[in-house]
């Protein structure tokens, strides 16, 4: 054998396992709704008025999780904890969300599923609501200058492309950015709406229709999984939709279509963008390879009229008390469903109570690249549930309100460190304070799933012990096994 052909068959032989290898990691596409009720699907709820038949689908062919929850009761947290597999109270952000003009949440130099994915061969894209914070430029007087490119953004945290909205749907800035810049070519303004169609009256760009925004972000996800399909690389799709969040818009094709109100149609409208996502997926001849999560990133908002919703028989938070912005259950728990053929069994369902910020370990695992000490904290990994083995470690989940307000449960009970409901729903904080019920409350959620029968005067060791583990796992700095961190500021986890 020629001295040449010996080395050159050994290159060819290498970057063949290479490429075999890409091909053998799966693509993963994470779809994250914006305020889905646990009881809006009709998967998760079975008297759900609504039919969401593409995201039945997904359930159907994969693993549906009962018991899942969001590691906050509103939007900017939980975006924090799904990115990075920690709590976002460990941040500056110890209540309420972020604004279209606040700075970016996650700091540069902290890991995420896209970084984490990036540096084990994969492209990473996010297309959609962002809601993490953005550092727009400013000019000489200080004002903010929305044609320069921003200074930090999604790609400096792990996405090779972006495409997306600063917020809410319902906050301004309106405009669409494509990696660091916005589209729009000059500045234009809205009046804003109001009811189930509210937005704040704000600048936008002169390529910013409020209606068009779900298609819109629907059809750039659709072409990038095509233009993806193609390559050999292995590619990781977040994709976090403006729906069924307020305004509530849904298009022609769906009006009347739910039996319920606007906000169904919307809902419906949702899932219809979902089935988009999957069949391109099918189309494309990736769909043996492809991971799909499916999740909500809080319970519903009351912004749906639950009066309305209820007066013909739907329920959006099913048997749960409370909305999105409470400590309740109907706050935090959430919807969640994993499609992986050929490693998730098709239609089965796991009790197993997780957390969203869940997946960055679950990742880890995935890419075989075990979690330093400061990346993860909060993050165990699903993978033994995903694949029906034993080995999951999680033992309690943290809950935070929009207010601030604690929760920790463990074993089916709950302890919640607050009067009320932490958030918007009856008794606020405070009118709690103001009919002077008790500073805790400890549920069994085994047997008061409604969470209605206050139980922590009669239980003392259940608090005590509850009380414990939270206090340990804000002062650790984690909730996972390692070395102590330090939270970005100090945590009051007790009002």
């Amino acid at each position: 054998m020629n001295r040449f052909c010996k080395p050159l068959l050994l290159l060819t032989g290498l970057l063949f396992s290479v490429v075999l290898f890409a091909r053998q990691k799966p693509n993963i596409i994470y779809i994250l709704a914006d305020d889905l009720g646990y009881g809006d699907l009709s998967c998760m709820n079975e008297n759900s008025k609504i039919k969401t038949v593409h995201i039945d689908k997904l359930a159907e062919e994969g693993m549906k999780f009962t018991n899942a929850h969001s590691n906050s009761a509103v939007c900017s947290p939980t975006r924090y904890g799904v990115l990075t597999g920690r709590y976002a109270w460990r941040t500056r952000l110890q209540d309420g969300v972020l604004w279209g003009y606040d700075t970016m949440l996650i700091a540069n130099n902290r890991s995420t599923l896209a970084s984490l994915l990036k540096a084990n061969g994969y492209y990473t894209a996010c297309i959609g609501k962002w809601h993490l914070g953005l550092n727009w430029n400013r000019d000489e007087s200080g004002a903010f200058d929305f044609f320069k490119p921003l200074n930090a953004g999604p790609r400096q945290v792990g996405f090779d492309y972006f495409f997306g909205i600063p917020a809410s749907l319902d906050m301004h800035p309106y405009f669409y950015i494509e990696n660091d810049r916005v589209t729009a070519k000059k500045l234009d303004s809205t009046k804003g709406d109001t009811g189930k169609r509210f937005w704040r009256a704000g600048p936008a760009g002169d390529d910013f229709k409020h209606e068009e925004v779900l298609e819109h972000m629907t059809e750039k996800a659709v072409d990038l999984i095509k233009e993806r399909a193609r390559s050999n690389q292995p590619f990781f799709l977040y994709f976090p939709l403006p729906a069924p969040h307020t305004p509530i818009l849904p298009s022609v094709a769906y009006l009347g279509k739910s039996g319920t109100n606007a906000y169904g149609d919307f809902v419906l409208m949702t899932d219809a963008m979902v089935g988009k996502i999957t069949e391109a997926v099918k189309s494309a001849g990736i769909e043996n390879n492809t991971m799909i999560v499916f999740t909500s990133d809080n319970g519903c908002s009351p912004m749906a009229d639950f009066p309305e919703l209820e007066a013909v028989g739907h329920y959006p938070s099913y048997v749960y008390r409370g909305a999105k912005a409470d400590i309740y259950e109907g706050g935090h728990r959430i919807p969640f469903i994993v499609k992986w053929p050929k490693r998730v069994r098709a239609e089965t369902v796991t009790h197993t109570p997780v957390c969203l910020t869940d997946f960055m370990a679950t990742l880890a695992d995935l890419v075989h690249q075990p979690l330093k000490d400061n990346e993860g904290e909060d993050s165990y990994s699903i993978m033994p549930l995903l694949l029906q083995k034993k080995g999951y470690q999680r033992t309690s989940i943290i809950h935070h309100s929009i207010d601030g307000n604690f929760s920790i449960s463990k074993n089916n009970w709950k302890l919640i460190f607050a009067r009320g409901s932490g958030g918007w729903s009856a008794p606020t904080e405070k009118a709690a304070k103001t009919e002077g019920l008790p500073a805790i409350q400890l549920y069994h959620l085994n047997d008061d799933i409604k969470e209605t029968k206050n139980v922590a005067a009669v239980n003392p060791a259940v608090v005590k012990e509850l009380t414990a583990i939270l206090q340990s796992v804000v002062e650790n700095g984690r909730s996972t096994k390692g070395k102590k961190q330090q939270n970005d500021v100090p945590v009051v986890w007790r009002k």
